[in-house]
């Protein structure tokens, strides 16, 4: 979900199948509403292998984990994330991309809360794995 703020990005089908819309998509429907409470790279649970991923701990409890994709020369990684600290108090509006995805924007009223700055090729498009594994832990 964006507004005027980030402007849907749409690139071509040679450099994207929808994957990466989709996971923006994915992210706003967890956090929209909801405030980021913490925000920390740590091991997640799921797949045969121990994995580590962002971890986003929201007001009521629920974590978000998002973590790097790949297959083959397809891949998507996080390289780097900013939580504002002051915005813990203000609620989620939407999540936006700016740089052909490559900048995720988690934003509320005043302006952006978190960015996330993001590594990514389709590699072949349609024939290999990418984007970020989205997953909502439920409290308790």
């Amino acid at each position: 979900m964006t507004d005027e703020r980030y402007p849907e990005e749409i690139l071509d089908e040679y450099q994207d199948d929808g994957t990466m819309p989709e996971r923006v998509a994915t992210l706003a429907e967890a956090v929209i509403g909801r405030r980021i409470v913490s925000a920390e790279e740590g091991p997640v649970e799921g797949g045969y292998y121990r994995r580590t991923g962002l971890i986003l701990t929201l007001d009521d409890g629920r974590k978000v984990t998002l973590v790097d994709n790949g297959d083959c020369c397809a891949y998507t990684e996080l390289q780097g994330f900013f939580l504002d600290p002051s915005s813990v108090d203000h609620m989620i509006l939407g999540v936006g991309t700016t740089d052909e995805y490559t900048t995720w924007h988690i934003f509320a009223d005043f302006g952006d809360i978190m960015r996330l700055e993001v590594g990514w090729s389709a590699g072949n498009v349609g024939y290999y794995t990418y984007g970020f594994d989205i997953n909502v832990i439920e409290a308790g």
